[in-house]
């Protein structure tokens, strides 16, 4: 592995291991590399929605936080400012993989894509989402005021 590769990937999971939300709900990084990022879901029982289906929160879940990490392998930080996702199928169990890319960076912003795909490579879900960039001073201040 290449020594900026290696670093990616260990700043990435430094900043992943904060997210409780997403550890709680057994989402996990797969891959990470500069403007992309692959997440996965292994259903359990509690990712269900009542029908026995995969969750839709789950599912957005991941999709905002593969498109997050895609955004912030610039080195800078971000928080979601818009998002659309197309629910187009779904599953009971099995993994489920979010593929997100970087579209477009701005000085302030960051268009990225996702698809969402089912262990047979169908797509479960697509969508974009526009993350805005912050003082990451600022964001840490916040956090520790709580």
């Amino acid at each position: 592995m290449a020594e900026s590769q290696k670093s990616l990937l260990e700043q990435t999971q430094e900043r992943i291991k904060k997210n409780a939300f997403m550890i709680y709900n057994h989402i996990a990084l797969e891959s990470v590399e500069k403007d992309r990022a692959v997440f996965r879901l292994d259903i359990r029982p509690e990712s269900r929605n009542p029908y026995g289906l995969v969750h839709g929160g789950a599912i957005y879940t991941m999709a905002d936080n593969a498109t997050g990490t895609a955004a912030h392998t610039d080195g800078r930080s971000y928080v979601t400012q818009t998002s659309s996702l197309h629910f187009l199928r779904n599953q009971a169990r099995g993994t489920v993989r979010a593929t997100a890319w970087v579209r477009h960076r701005g000085r302030s912003t960051v268009l990225t894509a996702v698809d969402i795909t089912g262990e047979d490579g169908k797509l479960l879900a697509t969508g974009e989402f526009t993350f805005f960039c912050v003082d990451k001073t600022l964001m840490d201040q916040k956090a520790a005021e709580k």
